[in-house]
């Protein structure tokens, strides 16, 4: 009998790319997507799936889970504000937090006990220890900590995977590493910050094998506490990343370092991953910046 995954976030890249590796590798696969979503880009996923819409009730929430029934809920729905303003607020708790605590909540209603989430690297500014860049990444610790409670209360098998950089050729984010290879391939002039500050990357298939590893993982075993653990790739300073692409373009970039200012609470180095990193991390067989990059400019 096939496994049955319930998924929030699909029309993200993370979690449209881990709904398509689950459909391909046989899974019944449900999505939940908020009312009036525009669900044009994930037309190939809608189609292989069972698609519910979610009101912004707990109730709502409770009668997709019990009508799914899923073996595991991959949660990666989420609003991402580098910078917040005031406005925005509202939109980040109820996005971040609300909608994760009613999700919870609903699991504990059908008898739903297993559950993968997205956490990030922002939750550890320049610490090994919980310190927050910004409010999305104080909004992530919240709805950690809540996690925890539902895992100590009610006994809910979690795992959480802190994530880095992603990058891949569906990618539609601005994310640096696209952008230098956008540069790259049409002889553009781009410019960035200084570029000393230290990245840490991963290639989308290996993000999504994490997290199906994640799946078995908790439905495997009755697990006594929240897991986390960091999902860890190649890391570079941006000038380093600059150098490697330009090594598999076998081009050289037009970067002007220094063109942009850091961010005021610029990610200058990243929290120690030794003996954080799952327990199949070795059995992840990694894509190489390199390999990554070919499949950029070829895309």
């Amino acid at each position: 009998m096939n496994r049955v995954a319930l998924i929030t976030g699909v029309t993200g890249f993370i979690g449209g790319e881990l709904a398509r590796r689950l459909i391909k590798d046989n899974w019944s696969v449900a999505i939940v997507v908020r009312e009036g979503s525009d669900l044009s880009s994930i037309a190939d996923i809608s189609a292989a799936s069972t698609t519910y819409r979610y009101d912004g009730t707990t109730e709502s929430l409770t009668s997709i889970l019990d009508e799914a029934k899923p073996d595991v809920v991959f949660h990666l729905a989420s609003l991402f504000l580098a910078d917040h303003v005031p406005s925005q607020v509202t939109d980040l708790i109820g996005s971040n937090v609300l909608f994760g605590a009613q999700l919870l909540e609903a699991m504990v209603a059908c008898g739903v006990r297993n559950i993968v989430s997205a956490g990030t690297s922002w939750q550890n500014f320049h610490s090994d220890s919980y310190r927050a860049v910004n409010l999305y990444a104080a909004t992530k610790q919240a709805f950690e900590d809540i996690l925890g409670f539902y895992v100590d209360r009610y006994a809910l098998s979690s795992v959480v995977l802190k994530l880095f950089d992603t990058y891949g050729a569906a990618d539609k984010r601005r994310k640096l590493i696209t952008l230098i290879v956008d540069a790259v391939k049409n002889a553009q002039e781009l410019g960035v910050s200084p570029g000393e500050q230290v990245i840490d990357i991963s290639h989308i298939d290996d993000v999504v094998e994490h997290f199906l590893r994640a799946g078995e993982f908790s439905i495997a075993r009755e697990l006594p506490k929240s897991h986390v653990f960091f999902v860890s790739g190649e890391r570079f300073t941006v000038k380093e990343l600059v150098k490697a692409i330009e090594s598999a373009a076998d081009t050289k970039a037009s970067i002007v370092y220094g063109a942009r200012p850091y961010r005021e609470r610029e990610v200058m180095y990243l929290p120690a991953v030794d003996g954080k990193t799952p327990p199949w991390d070795s059995l992840v067989s990694k894509i190489s910046l390199r390999q990554g990059v070919q499949a950029l400019l070829n895309s």
